[in-house]
C-alpha cells in the first residue's frame, strides 16, 4: 500500500508539473497565432489514447495519453523530441513556428521554464500565507555525527558555527550547505573552545549520498512523565536532565536509545541533573524500550506572513531554492566530487514523498520539483529548452538562422545524452536498492 500512495504521489506531481509547463509552450504559441496540433497529458505512445478530443474550429486535438510518465505539446513546424520532420520538406507556412520572429520563438520555447518558476512561486506563496515558514533554528543546536561525518572531524555535541565565511541559519539544511559551498573548512564550538575542521573535497561525493550526517544532539531533558507511564510517580519530574542510564553515558538521546533497548522491560539505574543537584533513581524501561516520558522539544522559530508579504517571501524562497538547485547540477557536473552518483530517476523521487498524504510535504515537494524541472529544462543541451534557446539565441545576434536539418541533427544528439542521463538516473538507483 505505501508504494501504491507514493506511486501516485510521483504520478499525480508529473502531471501537475508537466501540464504546467507544457501550458507555457501554449500559451505563447496561441498569442503568437502559431498551430498547436497536439496537447496531451501523458503520452499517447503508438498512436493510443485513453480520451481525445478536438473542439469545433480548433486545430489543437487534445488528449490524455495511456503512458503516465509526463505529457506534451505538439507545435506546428517546430523538430521537437517527437523527430517528426515532414514539414521541412514543404514551404514554411505563415502559422508554423519557423515562419514566427526570433524573439516570438524565444518567448514560447522560454514559456515552459516560466510556467514552471511562476507556479512555484505560487506553492510557496500560499504555503508561507497559510503555515508560514518553520525551521530549526541553528543557533544554539549541536549536531550529533553519523560515521561520514565523525570521519571527516566533526563530533556529537559540535555547534557549527560557520562554513567558511557563511554562517548557516537552518539546521535542517547543514549538510546541504556544506556540499553546495564548497566549503574548505568548518568553523565549530567544540565545549569551550572554537576549532577548524578542513573539508577533504575528495569526499563531497559522499557528502551527497550519505544521509544523516547532521542529526540534532537532543540533550535528554524530560518535559512530562505521562500518566500512564510505567515511571508515574517513580520521582522523574519535567525539566530533570538524564545523563546516564545503567551505568552509560547518555549526554544526548541518541546516546541512551541503544542503552534502553538493551534492557527492555527491566528497572535500571540513572543518573540525573535536577538543578544544581545529581541524584541516582531507579527507573524503569517498558517492553518497547522506553520510558513513557516526554522529552523537552527543540526551539522551532516560525516567520509569519500575511497574504500581501507572502508574495514577495514566495519570489525570494523560489529563487533561493533555483540557485540551491544551480549549486547541485554544479557538483553533479563536476566529477571530482562524484555527485553524479546521486542523480536518481523515479524511483528515487518516490522515496522523498511521504508514506501517508500530506499536504503541506507534497505542496513543498510540488513546488522543488517545479524549480527542478524548470532549470533542467534551461540546461544548454539540445532537444532540451535551454537547447532550443543558445539556438535561437545564436540568431538573434548572428541574424543566421540555422537549417531545419542542423536543428534536427542536434535534436538527435540531444535525445542520445538525454537518454544516457536517465540510463546513469536508473542505473544509480538500482544499485542503492542492493546497496
Amino acid at each position: 500500500m505505501i508504494i501504491l500512495i507514493k506511486a501516485l504521489q510521483v504520478i499525480l506531481a508529473l502531471s501537475v508539473l508537466v501540464l504546467i509547463h507544457e501550458l507555457g509552450h501554449f500559451f505563447f504559441a496561441k498569442i503568437f497565432g502559431i498551430r498547436v496540433d497536439k496537447f496531451y497529458l501523458f503520452f499517447d505512445a503508438g498512436g493510443f489514447s485513453l480520451l481525445k478530443w478536438k473542439p469545433k474550429n480548433s486545430d489543437t486535438e487534445y488528449g490524455i495519453g495511456w503512458l503516465p510518465l509526463g505529457g506534451y505539446c505538439k507545435i506546428s513546424g517546430m523538430v521537437d523530441e517527437s523527430l517528426d520532420t515532414d514539414f521541412i520538406k514543404k514551404e514554411p507556412q505563415p502559422w508554423e513556428f519557423r515562419s514566427k520572429p526570433a524573439w516570438q520563438r524565444f518567448l514560447v520555447i522560454g514559456g515552459g521554464v516560466l510556467f514552471n518558476f511562476i507556479f512555484a512561486i505560487c506553492i510557496y506563496s500560499g504555503m508561507l500565507a497559510n503555515w508560514g515558514e518553520s525551521y530549526l533554528s541553528n543557533e544554539g543546536n549541536s549536531i550529533y555525527v553519523n560515521e561520514l561525518s565523525h570521519e571527516m572531524g566533526f563530533r556529537n555535541g559540535d555547534m557549527i558555527l560557520r562554513f567558511d565565511d557563511y554562517v548557516p541559519e537552518d539546521f535542517g539544511m547543514l549538510q546541504a550547505d556544506l556540499a553546495r559551498r564548497t566549503a574548505r573548512k568548518a568553523t565549530v564550538l567544540r565545549g569551550n573552545d572554537t576549532l577548524d575542521i578542513y573539508i577533504d573535497h575528495s569526499m563531497l561525493g559522499k557528502v551527497l549520498n550519505t544521509p544523516g550526517m547532521f542529526d540534532l544532539a537532543r540533550p535528554f531533558i524530560v518535559s512530562e512523565v505521562i500518566g500512564t507511564s510505567p515511571n508515574a510517580g517513580s520521582g522523574l519530574m519535567g525539566g530533570d536532565r538524564i545523563i546516564s542510564i545503567a551505568g552509560v553515558s547518555s549526554e544526548f538521546v541518541q546516546d541512551a536509545r541503544p542503552v534502553l533497548i538493551s534492557h527492555k522491560g527491566e528497572t535500571v539505574s540513572a543518573i540525573i541533573l535536577r538543578g544544581k543537584d545529581t541524584l541516582e533513581m531507579n527507573v524503569r524501561v517498558d517492553t518497547t524500550g522506553a520510558l513513557g516520558v516526554m522529552l523537552q522539544a527543540p526551539d522551532i522559530k516560525t516567520k509569519e506572513y500575511s497574504f500581501i508579504s507572502a508574495v514577495p517571501a514566495g519570489f525570494t524562497k523560489t529563487f533561493a531554492t533555483i540557485g540551491g538547485y544551480v549549486k547541485d547540477l554544479k557538483l553533479v557536473f563536476t566529477p571530482s566530487t562524484e555527485a553524479y552518483k546521486s542523480v536518481g530517476s523515479f524511483i528515487a523521487m518516490g522515496q522523498i514523498f511521504p508514506s501517508s498524504w500530506n499536504w503541506y510535504v507534497f505542496l513543498n515537494l510540488l513546488a522543488l520539483l517545479s524549480v527542478m524541472l524548470g532549470v533542467m529544462n534551461l540546461l544548454p543541451i539540445p532537444a532540451l529548452d535551454g537547447g532550443h534557446l543558445i539556438l535561437i539565441l545564436y540568431e538573434m545576434i548572428s541574424g543566421k538562422k540555422p537549417s531545419d536539418k542542423f536543428v534536427y541533427a542536434t535534436q538527435m544528439i540531444g535525445m542520445i545524452l538525454i537518454f544516457g542521463l536517465m540510463f546513469l538516473a536508473f542505473g544509480n538507483d538500482i544499485a542503492r536498492l542492493f546497496r
